[in-house]
C-alpha cells in the first residue's frame, strides 16, 4: 500500500442497510455521512449532547464476511465518559462523532438516534369482520364479606359471574390472585373482570371499566408493525412500527438462522433482540393512545417461519436444513410474561399456525384476511417481502410456495439500495428517446426536475421496482438485463466496476456523489423476480392453471409499487390488469382480524392444515424455470395484457447460463 493512501474498513449501518470502505481514522459520524445514513446530533460534533449514541455489534458476521470488534474503533473519550455510563458501555453503545474507525465494524443506530426516521408502510387496511375477541369484560358488583359471610373473594367472584353471566368453570391466573383482593376493595366490592377463552380470569380491575385493548403484530424480516384494538369494537388505537432490531446479525432468514448455527449464544441475541423491539413497540403504542402496556390483555403475532421460531426463542437449525421442519404446525397460546413481553401480567399471546417449510404464520395471516378459500375466482397471492411467500388457489383447491427472494426488493445488496425514509427515491421514470431519468423522493410531491433543491439520499423498494422495466422499456438494458453498449447518452457509463446507469446526479443528492444502478443491482433484482415467477408457474402447473383470473399484492410495500412496473418487471404470470391489485399489509390485517375474532383463530388453523404446499427445490425443472424467468420479461412466456407496454420480442436466441 502506498504511504499515502489510507488504510479501508468496511462499517455496516443497520437498520438502514448503508454499508461501505471508508478510510481509517475518520469517526463513525463522518462514515454515516459518506454512505447517506443521518444521525443526530446538536453540539457540532463535540460529543456533548449525546444524540448521535450507536451501539457496535461483536462477532462474525457471515453475511458481510466482517469480524466486527469493539476494539475496531479509538478508545473511549473523556466527552463519551460524561455521556455513556457504565452499562451502555458493556453494551457496546459509542458516541459516532467520538468513535474513530480503525478496523471493520458492525454499528447500530437506534431509533432514537435516526435523523431521518425510518418509514415502515404497513398501515392497517378496512376489512369486514365480526368482533368475537378472547378476552372479554364484566362488570360484577360483590356481596361484601362479613363475619356472618367469610366467603373466599374468588370464590364469591366465582358464584357472581356464574349467577350474572352463567360463566362456570373458570380458573384465575395466579398474579391476578394475588392482586385480587386489593382490587376488590379498592373498587368497592365492584371490579371489572377480564376472562380470556371464557376459562381464565387474567385481569381484575377496581370500578367500571368499559375499555379493553389487544395488540395485533407482524413480526416480519425487515420490518415489524403493531396494530393497537380496542376489543369490544375492533376500533384500532393506534399503530407503531419500526425496523426489526434483529437486521444486525442478518438480513434475510438464512442469514439469521446461520447466525444462530455458528454463534452458541445466537438464538439467546435474535430472541432477546426481538422480545426487547415489541416491549418497545407495545410501550410506543399504548402511550400513544394515552394507556399503559399493562392495559393490554391479549396479542396476536404473525411473522414467517424463521421469525416464527426466534420470537418463541425455539431453535431455527432444523427448518434451515432439509427436510425444514418446524418445531410446531398448530397456532399456539403462551403466556406474555413467559416469552418476556411486559403486558397485563396475565394476558395471552396467540401465535398463528405455521403452513410448511418457510410458509409460515404471516401467510395464515394472509390466508384468512383474503380468503380465497370462500371464492371461485383463480387468484395468485403475493407476499412480497425479504422472503417471498405465494398462495394459489380458489374455494376448490389451494397450494402455497416460499421462495427466498433475498433483500434486494427491500433496498439491501443494491449499491444505493436504502430503506423507505425521507429522501428515499419511491418513484423513477426514464424517457424511451431522451434516456433522462425523472425521480420523485418520499415526501415529495413534485419530480426532482420541478424542484430546485432536491436531497436524494437512496433508492427504496418501490423505485427498485420501477427501475429494471424502465431501463428495459427504455432499450437501456436488453431481455437478458444486460447493459447494450448502443446506448448514446451520458448517464450510461462505464467504471472499473462495469457498466452503470445514473438516475441522480450529485447535485440532486445529499450524499455528495451519483445515485446508480449498477449491473450487480439489475441482477439482484432479476433473482429476486425470477424467483417469485417460477414460484407461481409452478404452483400453476401443480393446480392445473392455464391463466390467473386475479394478482394479489401483498406486503410491506405492496400499496406502493407501481403494479404496471411490477407486470413488467414479471413478478407474475399474465393476468388482466383490472384484477391486479394491491391490498397493503395482508399479514397485518391478518393478525389483527385473529385478535378480534376467535373463529377466526380456529379458520387459520384448518384451512393452513388445507393447503398443498410445493416445496421448489424439489421440483426438477425448476432452476431451468428459474432460469428462463430471468430474462426480461421473460424468455418464452408471453403477456397480452401488457404487450402495449412492452419492446418488440427478439427473435429467440438463448443465451448461456439462462436456459
Amino acid at each position: 500500500m502506498p504511504e499515502n493512501e489510507k488504510k479501508q474498513c468496511m462499517v455496516i449501518f443497520q437498520p438502514s442497510g448503508r454499508r461501505g470502505n471508508v478510510d481509517e481514522g475518520i469517526n463513525l459520524k463522518q462514515a454515516s455521512r459518506l454512505l447517506g445514513v443521518d444521525i443526530e446530533g446538536i453540539c457540532g460534533d463535540a460529543g456533548t449532547c449525546g444524540k448521535c449514541k450507536v451501539r457496535i455489534e461483536d462477532g462474525f458476521f457471515q453475511k458481510y464476511g466482517v469480524e466486527s470488534k469493539r476494539s475496531n474503533l479509538s478508545p473511549l473519550t473523556e466527552s463519551e465518559k460524561d455521556v455513556i455510563n457504565t452499562h451502555m458501555e458493556s453494551e457496546g453503545y459509542r458516541l459516532a462523532c467520538q468513535a474513530k474507525v480503525l478496523g471493520d465494524v458492525v454499528v447500530f443506530v437506534p431509533e432514537e438516534s435516526r435523523m431521518g426516521k425510518q418509514i415502515v408502510r404497513k398501515a392497517a387496511t378496512e376489512r369486514k369482520f365480526d368482533i368475537k375477541p378472547a378476552v372479554r369484560k364484566y362488570y360484577v358488583k360483590l356481596t361484601p364479606a362479613s363475619l356472618h359471610d367469610a366467603l373466599g373473594d374468588w370464590e364469591r367472584l366465582q358464584s357472581e359471574l356464574n349467577k350474572q353471566f352463567g360463566l362456570t368453570n373458570l380458573s384465575i391466573d395466579y398474579p391476578t390472585l394475588l392482586s385480587l383482593q386489593e382490587n376488590v376493595r379498592k373498587g368497592e366490592w365492584a371490579v371489572t373482570i377480564s376472562i380470556w377463552m371464557g376459562k381464565e380470569v387474567i385481569r381484575v380491575e377496581p370500578g367500571l371499566v368499559e375499555k379493553g385493548y389487544g395488540f395485533a403484530v407482524d413480526i416480519g424480516t425487515t420490518t415489524v408493525a403493531g396494530y393497537l384494538c380496542e376489543l369490544a369494537t375492533g376500533t384500532i388505537a393506534a399503530t407503531e412500527s419500526m425496523m426489526n432490531p434483529q437486521v444486525i446479525y442478518g438480513e434475510d432468514v438464512m442469514s439469521r438462522i446461520t447466525y444462530c448455527m455458528v454463534h452458541e449464544d445466537g438464538l439467546q441475541r435474535l430472541n432477546e433482540a426481538i422480545i426487547k423491539g415489541l416491549n418497545d413497540l407495545a410501550g410506543r403504542a399504548a402511550a400513544q393512545a394515552h394507556l399503559k402496556r399493562s392495559d393490554i390483555t391479549d396479542m396476536v403475532l404473525v411473522g414467517n417461519t424463521c421469525m416464527h421460531h426466534l420470537v418463541l426463542n425455539l431453535p431455527p437449525q432444523y427448518i434451515g436444513r432439509s427436510p425444514f421442519a418446524p418445531a410446531v404446525h398448530h397456532s399456539v397460546n403462551v403466556k406474555a410474561r413467559d416469552m418476556g413481553i411486559k403486558l397485563s401480567p396475565g394476558a395471552y399471546v396467540h401465535v398463528l399456525p405455521i403452513l410448511a417449510g418457510f410458509v409460515g404464520a404471516d401467510t395464515a395471516g394472509v390466508l384468512i384476511a383474503e380468503a380465497p378459500y370462500e371464492h371461485d375466482e383463480m387468484q395468485l397471492v403475493i407476499d412480497i417481502g425479504t422472503n417471498g411467500e405465494l398462495v394459489l388457489g380458489n374455494s376448490k383447491r389451494l397450494a402455497t410456495c416460499s421462495c427466498a427472494t433475498g433483500p434486494a426488493l427491500e433496498g439491501a445488496e443494491i449499491k444505493f439500495g436504502m430503506r423507505a425514509a425521507p429522501g428515499a427515491i419511491e418513484k423513477i421514470k426514464i424517457d424511451k428517446e431522451t434516456k433522462e431519468a425523472r425521480f420523485k423522493i418520499i415526501g415529495m410531491d413534485e419530480w426532482n426536475t420541478e424542484l430546485a433543491e432536491v436531497g436524494a439520499k437512496g433508492i427504496c423498494g418501490s423505485a427498485i421496482i420501477d427501475v429494471v422495466p424502465e431501463l428495459y422499456i427504455a432499450g437501456i438494458i436488453d431481455h437478458t438485463g444486460r447493459f447494450r453498449k448502443d446506448v448514446n447518452t451520458q448517464r450510461l457509463r462505464n467504471t472499473d466496476d462495469g457498466p452503470e446507469f445514473v438516475i441522480a446526479w450529485a447535485k440532486e443528492t445529499s450524499i455528495g456523489q451519483d445515485i446508480v444502478i449498477c449491473q450487480k443491482d439489475v441482477r439482484n433484482i432479476q433473482l429476486a423476480k425470477a424467483a417469485l415467477y417460477a414460484g407461481g408457474k409452478i404452483m400453476m402447473r401443480r393446480l392445473g392453471v392455464e391463466k390467473l383470473d386475479k394478482v394479489v399484492l401483498a406486503g410491506a410495500f405492496g400499496s406502493h409499487i407501481d403494479k404496471e412496473s411490477a407486470a413488467c418487471l414479471a413478478i407474475f404470470p399474465d393476468c388482466d390488469m383490472s384484477k391486479v391489485y394491491s391490498v397493503g399489509n395482508a399479514a397485518g390485517d391478518g393478525a389483527r382480524i385473529a385478535l378480534l375474532n376467535i373463529d377466526k383463530r380456529e379458520e387459520a388453523d384448518r384451512v393452513s392444515r388445507q393447503v398443498e404446499h410445493v416445496e421448489l427445490t424439489l421440483e426438477a425443472d425448476f432452476e431451468k424455470m428459474f432460469g428462463q424467468a430471468m430474462w426480461l420479461p421473460h424468455m418464452k412466456d408471453d403477456f397480452p395484457h401488457i404487450k402495449h407496454l412492452l419492446p418488440e420480442k427478439p427473435k429467440m436466441k438463448i443465451a448461456k447460463g439462462y436456459a
